[in-house]
């Protein structure tokens, strides 16, 4: 029987994930398709179930629902959990959903591909708190980066993450523009570089010349964060290699087979 798998959000529409898994189906002769679906947060909990109902083998979860969605599923993998969000989603075979997380993993993989694996005693600030944050906070953590700062426009929430990582500083968006020159990785881990009209969260004014600057938004490549980076002088890591990596670790959990992300991310790039 063929197998289907989704991506939900909202918005959906500018999500290149079906381009990338139906890619990866037809090159490893894998009988599956998947599909993008709108779902706007009051109808997240049916969404899930009717996903379920007509037995997706597994989804993908993205703005605004990786936080709200955990309550809706039958297990959750223990770093999900202690992340405290989800954006993958597999169906046991007793028809269960289990939630992953394999956005702050796949953001490592990308960042670490770039720059190497040296940077890890470096400071890192971070700027968001939501999901996205709470995953790349955990998984850099995890991987051995302990100089951790996080700014958000509710210095409230940023705190609240560095309670949770028992490890790092809160500062608010005005305090990292001052501060920015002591920071070597600089990573915008909002989903605000979706927006057109976005603007920066502060002047980049004090940003050094070959700092590392990444962005967790993929479309558009090079966001307006990114471009005024890059006029800088720093180094640009765009979001598109966190997005092949986390998907290529989504589609491990559902398949046990490995994609290939060096020709995905050449593809997705453009290049």
């Amino acid at each position: 029987m063929k197998k289907w798998f989704a991506v939900i959000g909202d918005p959906i529409a500018h999500s290149k994930s079906p381009q990338m898994h139906n890619t990866w189906f037809a090159e490893l002769n894998i009988n599956a398709t998947y599909i993008p679906i709108h779902v706007q947060a009051q109808d997240l909990s049916r969404a899930v179930e009717s996903l379920r109902l007509l037995g997706a083998s597994g989804f993908n979860v993205t703005i605004p629902h990786k936080e709200a969605i955990l309550p809706l599923l039958d297990e959750l993998d223990p770093m999900a959990q202690r992340m405290g969000a989800v954006n993958t989603v597999v169906r046991l075979a007793d028809g269960r959903f289990k939630g992953y997380n394999t956005d702050g993993v796949g953001f490592v993989r990308s960042l670490e591909a770039q720059i190497g694996t040296t940077h890890r005693k470096d400071a890192v600030l971070l700027i968001g708190a939501g999901g996205a944050a709470r995953g790349i906070a955990f998984a850099m953590q995890q991987a051995g980066y302990d100089h951790i700062t996080i700014c958000n426009r509710t210095v409230a929430r940023a705190e609240a993450l560095v309670q949770e990582l028992n490890m790092g500083t809160a500062i608010s968006l005005q305090q990292a523009e001052l501060d920015l020159a002591n920071y070597n990785i600089v990573i915008q881990v909002t989903s605000a570089g979706l927006n057109q009209n976005f603007a920066l969260p502060f002047a980049l004014t004090h940003l050094q010349r070959g700092t590392v600057v990444a962005d967790i938004v993929y479309n558009p490549l090079i966001t307006p964060f990114l471009a005024e980076a890059k006029h800088k002088e720093a180094t640009i890591v765009t979001g598109v290699g966190m997005f092949v990596h986390q998907g290529a670790i989504a589609f491990e959990h559902w398949l046990q087979q490995q994609p290939d992300t060096n020709l995905m991310i050449a593809t997705i790039s453009g290049n």
